[in-house]
């Protein structure tokens, strides 16, 4: 598949300079972007989730009360 973008002179200097000193190609730069914004907000998603469950029954054990629970002592 090919893409095609439009940028911005300065932008394309600083990701040609960017891409050029960590030694990879453009188009494995706009990969990992994309697949490291998909996952940053997946993250986000999942962090919601947690924190609206946690919200909803505030309890927290500690390491030690954890290991206790499924017997590691």
């Amino acid at each position: 598949m090919n893409i095609s973008l439009k940028l911005t002179d300065e932008d394309t200097d600083l990701i040609k300079s960017y891409v050029n000193s960590h030694g990879i190609s453009m188009s494995e730069f706009f990969i990992r972007s994309a697949i490291e914004h998909i996952e940053d907000e997946y993250d986000l998603e999942e962090y919601n989730r947690a924190m609206e469950e946690y919200r909803k029954n505030p309890i927290t054990y500690s390491h030690e009360e954890v290991a206790k629970l499924i017997d590691l002592d």
